[in-house]
C-alpha cells in the first residue's frame, strides 16, 4: 500500500525564510491572514491558528470547477455554480484539524478535486460486486497476503452495503514479491473467478491470511463447492498468468506504489491524506453520488457497527473511538 512522503525540508525552508534579518528601516510587516466566514462551513472547533491557516488556504486555492475562476472562499460566498466548492472548503478544514502541513493539504485538495488527476481505467473481465449501473465505481489493486489490504476489505464491504445499488467495487490483482503466498493466492482467486466464486474465495483468503499454502487453497475451493481438479489446472494456466501480468502492468501505468491502491470514479484515493479512513471514504463516495445528480442512500442508525474481518492478526493502525482505522499504511512493491 502506498504511503507517506515528508515535507520536512519545505517546512524548514519556510521557517528560515520567515525569520530572515530585516534592515533597521524595513517597515515591511507580514500580510494579515484574511478573515473568512462561510455559513456552510463550521469552523467553531478550530483554534485561532487553525482558523488562520484554513482561511488563508481557501482564499488562495481556486475553486475546483475550471469555469469558476475564483477562490474557494469567493465561490462559496457568492454561491457560484460549482457544487464542489463547499465540500472543498470542508475538506481543507478537516486537513487543518488533522495537523497536515500546508503543502500536504494542497496536494490532498488537488488529489481529491483536480480534474487533471482523473484516470481512465479499463475494467473488462475484472471481478466486481454491486450494481453495474452504480454511479460510483471503486477499483482496488490488492494482495491477499497484504495485512493492510485485509484492513481495507471490510471497509469496502461496508460501503457496498451503505450505498446499496449506488456503488460497485472492482478487484484487480497485484501480488507483491515480498509476500511468499501473494502469487498463489492471486492465482487461486482467478481460478475461483472462473467458476463464479471469486468473492467467496476473496473473503476466505483474507479471513485466513496466515493459511495460504497450496493445500489450504485447495481445501477452501472444496469447501466452496468448486471443481478442485479444474481449480488446480486454472491456477497454473497461461490465461491466469496473463491476467495477473495485465493487472500489474496497468497498476504500474497509473503509478502504484504499494497495496492497496484505490481509485474512486477514476481518481486515486491517497489513504494517507484521510484523517479517518472509513468516515472519509464514506464522505468521498457520498459527494460523488451527489455530484452525479443522485441522492445518496440515507445513513444507517448510529448504532450500526462497522464490520471487521475475522481472524485479523496484523497490527492495526491507530483507531478512532468507533474502531475504524484512522490511517492505513501500505505494503510496497520492491524497487
Amino acid at each position: 500500500m502506498p504511503l507517506l512522503r515528508s515535507s520536512t525540508l519545505l517546512v524548514a525552508l519556510v521557517a528560515l525564510n520567515a525569520s530572515t534579518c530585516r534592515g533597521k528601516n524595513d517597515d515591511t510587516k507580514p500580510a494579515a491572514a484574511p478573515e473568512v466566514s462561510l455559513a456552510e462551513v463550521d469552523t467553531s472547533a478550530l483554534t485561532p491558528r487553525e482558523r488562520r491557516e484554513w482561511a488563508g488556504q481557501v482564499s488562495e486555492l481556486l475553486a475546483p470547477c475550471s469555469d469558476v475562476p475564483v477562490s474557494i472562499a469567493q465561490c462559496v460566498q457568492e454561491k457560484r455554480p460549482c457544487k464542489s466548492c463547499v465540500p472543498a472548503a470542508q475538506f481543507l478544514l478537516k486537513q487543518v484539524q488533522a495537523g497536515k502541513p500546508k503543502k500536504d493539504r494542497e496536494e490532498a485538495f488537488h488529489g481529491r478535486f483536480d480534474t487533471n488527476k482523473l484516470r481512465t481505467i479499463v475494467t473488462d473481465g475484472s471481478p466486481e460486486r454491486g450494481s453495474p449501473d452504480a454511479v460510483v465505481t471503486i477499483i482496488e489493486w490488492a494482495d491477499f497476503e497484504c495485512p493492510f489490504c485485509k484492513l481495507v476489505y471490510p471497509l469496502l464491504e461496508s460501503l457496498l452495503e451503505r450505498f446499496s445499488g449506488q456503488v460497485r467495487v472492482i478487484y484487480k490483482f497485484y501480488p507483491l514479491e515480498a509476500h511468499p503466498h501473494g502469487e498463489i493466492a492471486a492465482r487461486a482467486g482467478i481460478a475461483a473467478l472462473n467458476q463464479g466464486k471469486f468473492w467467496e474465495m476473496h473473503h476466505v483468503m483474507f479471513d485466513n491470511q496466515e493459511h495460504l499454502e497450496q493445500a489450504d487453497l485447495e481445501r477452501y475451493a472444496k469447501q466452496l463447492g468448486l471443481d478442485v481438479t479444474k481449480f488446480k489446472a486454472d491456477m497454473t494456466s497461461r490465461e491466469t498468468t496473463d491476467r495477473i501480468a495485465k493487472d500489474k502492468k496497468q497498476a504500474e501505468e497509473v503509478g502504484l506504489e504499494g497495496t492497496p491502491m484505490i481509485f474512486i470514479n477514476g481518481r486515486e484515493v491517497d489513504l494517507k491524506t484521510l484523517p479517518n479512513v472509513y468516515d472519509d471514504l464514506e464522505a468521498w463516495v457520498k459527494l460523488d453520488i451527489e455530484l452525479a445528480g443522485k441522492t445518496p442512500k440515507p445513513a444507517p442508525p448510529k448504532s450500526s457497527a462497522l464490520p471487521v474481518a475475522t481472524g485479523m492478526v496484523a497490527p492495526a493502525p491507530s483507531a478512532s473511538p468507533s474502531g475504524t482505522p484512522s490511517s492505513v499504511p501500505s505494503a510496497r512493491p520492491p524497487k
